[in-house]
């Protein structure tokens, strides 16, 4: 079945990128979509480029924002979206000429109840990318191969924000783009995962995606790391907490700390534990710290896994299941 896939997209000052993005989608071998792209305050060129495109194709219809901001200009995108399947595009990045296609005929295999995402590669015009973006390229892209998504949904965000597509009824149940809460991709990931879609991971490439110095999420207070544990905890409290369960947080340096602060939110007393000697046995936060080993005694704990350190998870989830505790049942990565 050929079906109409919108393409939802803010733009706001990218005229320096904007032909290249709009071009890649003008050639997509799948050729059934319409872009609906919303004019976010643009202070440059950006709005007469898109006007300029729209009139040369007419699957390109062009609005105005009703309020300034992403959220509300995709708002305003989706409002105006007339397919059936739904996908949003950021209007600096690049898309492969087959992604669209790629994605509906993988779509087409499941139908409704799924997410269709695929992998991601970061590039910068006259420069390297940085080292973040290139882990967090790998292990998105991991993720994809491996199709661990909700496995390691309380780590980071893991479906980019350019490369998922959904049938538009998936979409409004999960609310859409309705909540104004930022990060707005981590927070969508959120209610995928609570409407019970499945995702289905695709290992290729099929969105490049620019990185450069004035991105939101270099420069945004709303992106930054440990300010996505108030989403994660929220989340988790929603739709993971057992409370006939022990809750253990592991880790105790700086995100170990962060996340301690949130817990005590939602509840008096949880074990928190490190393996640092220097720390066991000391009060933080009015909680007494506590060697790992206290884990292995518990009866079926709940453990939120937050260390500073990404390469020492590894052999913490090591050390889990060699305790008989398993991803996404007993424990959760957090850092």
């Amino acid at each position: 079945m050929n079906t109409r896939i919108s393409i939802l997209m803010s733009v706001r000052d990218t005229e320096q990128y904007l032909p290249a993005c709009l071009d890649s989608i003008v050639v997509q071998t799948y050729a059934n979509w319409e872009l609906v792209a919303v004019n976010n305050d643009s202070s440059d060129r950006s709005k007469e480029i898109l006007m300029e495109y729209s009139q040369k194709d007419s699957r390109i219809r062009v609005y105005d924002t009703d309020r300034i901001g992403l959220i509300p200009a995709l708002q305003t995108s989706y409002r105006h979206a007339q397919g059936t399947l739904v996908t949003r595009m950021d209007s600096d990045d690049i898309m492969p000429p087959d992604k669209l296609e790629v994605m509906h005929c993988t779509w087409q295999q499941y139908g409704k109840g799924t997410v269709v995402a695929g992998g991601t590669k970061y590039f910068m015009d006259g420069g390297e990318v940085g080292g973040g973006f290139r882990r967090y390229e790998r292990w998105l892209n991991q993720i994809a191969k491996d199709q661990t998504y909700y496995e390691e949904i309380y780590r980071e965000c893991v479906i980019p924000s350019q490369c998922w597509l959904v049938h538009r009824d998936d979409f409004n149940a999960a609310k859409g783009f309705a909540p104004e809460v930022y990060p707005e991709d981590y927070d969508l990931c959120f209610r995928f995962y609570q409407q019970k879609l499945r995702v289905v991971g695709i290992d290729k490439i099929l969105n490049y995606c620019r990185d450069r110095p004035d991105r939101t999420s270099r420069n945004d207070d709303n992106y930054q790391d440990n300010r996505f544990f108030d989403l994660k905890i929220r989340y988790f409290y929603e739709l993971d907490r057992d409370f006939s369960r022990p809750l253990v947080l592991w880790g105790a340096g700086r995100k170990g700390k962060d996340l301690a602060k949130l817990l005590l939110k939602y509840e008096n007393h949880f074990h928190w534990v490190c393996n640092n000697s220097r720390k066991i046995g000391k009060e933080v936060y009015g909680v007494n710290l506590e060697p790992t080993e206290v884990v292995a005694k518990l009866d079926r704990p709940q453990i939120l896994v937050a260390v500073t350190s990404p390469p020492m998870l590894p052999e913490i989830q090591k050390q889990l299941t060699s305790w008989g505790k398993q991803p996404m049942r007993d424990f959760w990565f957090f850092a």
